[in-house]
C-alpha cells in the first residue's frame, strides 16, 4: 500500500545538455551509432531526498505522469515514444561517483592500451556477443581473460566515470571505433561535467561530488522489463543522477541499435 502513495512528485525542466545535445559532438555520436539513441531529461522534485530512499524515489519517479509523458525511449523500429505506462517495480543499483579528475585514465597511456600519443594498440579480431574486439581498449572493457583487463580493478570499474567512458567507447550496433583515445576522453569529460554536481568545502576549498547516481530498470505487471529496453544488454542503460541540494534529477538512457 505504501508504494501506491507517492512521496515525491516531479516537474520537467528545460535544460540544454550541450555535451549530448549540442552540435559539437554529434559527428562522433553518429560515428559511434549512438545519435538519437541517447535520451536525456531533467526534472525537479518537491521533497528532501536521502539516498536510503532511492527505491521509493525511483518508483515515484517512473510512476509520475510528468515523467511518463516526458521521458523518451526509442522503439525497435527506430521511432521515438514516451514511457506510456507505470512500472510495477523498479530495479535500482547504486553507482559510485567519486572521481573528480580525468587523471583517473592516465594509465591508459602506459603503452599497454595506448601509446603516449593516444594511439590505441590493435589486436587480432575477437567477437563477443554484439561487439568486435579489435584493439586493446576493447580487450580492457570486455575481455576478462585478457592481459590488460586488470589495468582497472573492480572498484575503479564501478565508478560512474569509468562506466560512462565504457558506454561511449562501445557505442551502438554499427559503431565505428576511434584509432585514438582522445575523442573518447574529451567527450566523456564533457558529458560527466554536464551530469555531475560538485561543491567546494568553504574551509578546505576542496571539491567533492554531491550527485547520487543509480542504474535503473523498469518492469511491467507481468514482470517483464520495458525500460530502458525489453532486454538486458550492456549498451541498453538508464541512469538517474540526483542532485539533493538543487532537488533535480536527470534521466539518461540509451537503447542499443543503429542510428536513424
Amino acid at each position: 500500500m505504501a508504494d501506491t502513495v507517492a512521496k515525491f512528485s516531479f516537474l520537467p525542466l528545460v535544460k540544454n545538455f550541450s555535451s549530448l545535445e549540442g552540435k559539437e559532438n554529434q559527428e562522433y555520436f553518429l560515428k559511434w551509432s549512438m545519435r538519437n539513441r541517447m535520451k536525456i531529461k531533467m526534472f525537479t522534485f518537491d521533497q528532501y531526498f536521502q539516498s536510503y530512499e532511492i527505491n521509493k524515489f525511483a518508483l515515484d519517479f517512473f510512476r509520475d505522469p510528468n515523467v511518463i509523458s516526458n521521458v523518451q525511449v526509442m522503439t525497435d523500429s527506430g521511432t521515438n515514444t514516451t514511457l506510456g505506462s507505470k512500472p510495477s517495480r523498479v530495479e535500482v543499483k547504486v553507482v559510485p561517483c567519486t572521481v573528480l579528475s580525468m587523471s583517473f585514465f592516465d594509465k591508459l597511456m602506459d603503452g599497454e592500451i595506448a601509446r603516449e600519443s593516444g594511439e590505441i594498440k590493435k589486436c587480432y579480431d575477437e567477437f563477443q556477443e554484439d561487439f568486435t574486439i579489435s584493439d586493446n581498449l576493447r580487450q580492457l572493457l570486455l575481455n576478462e581473460d585478457s592481459d590488460v583487463y586488470c589495468e582497472f580493478n573492480e572498484k575503479e570499474r564501478e565508478e560512474f566515470l569509468f562506466v560512462l567512458f565504457s558506454h561511449l567507447c562501445l557505442g551502438g550496433r554499427l559503431c565505428q571505433y576511434e584509432d585514438n583515445l582522445q575523442p573518447y576522453l574529451d567527450i566523456t569529460k564533457s558529458v560527466y561535467k554536464d551530469l555531475i554536481s560538485v561543491q567546494k568545502n568553504p574551509d578546505t576549498k576542496e571539491l567533492s561530488i554531491i550527485s547520487h547516481v543509480f542504474k535503473v530498470y523498469c518492469y511491467d505487471d507481468q514482470d517483464s522489463m520495458y525500460f530502458p529496453s525489453k532486454k538486458k544488454h550492456l549498451q541498453d542503460f538508464a541512469y538517474l543522477i540526483v542532485d539533493p541540494l538543487k532537488r533535480t534529477v536527470v534521466c539518461l538512457s540509451h537503447t542499443f541499435g543503429s542510428c536513424f
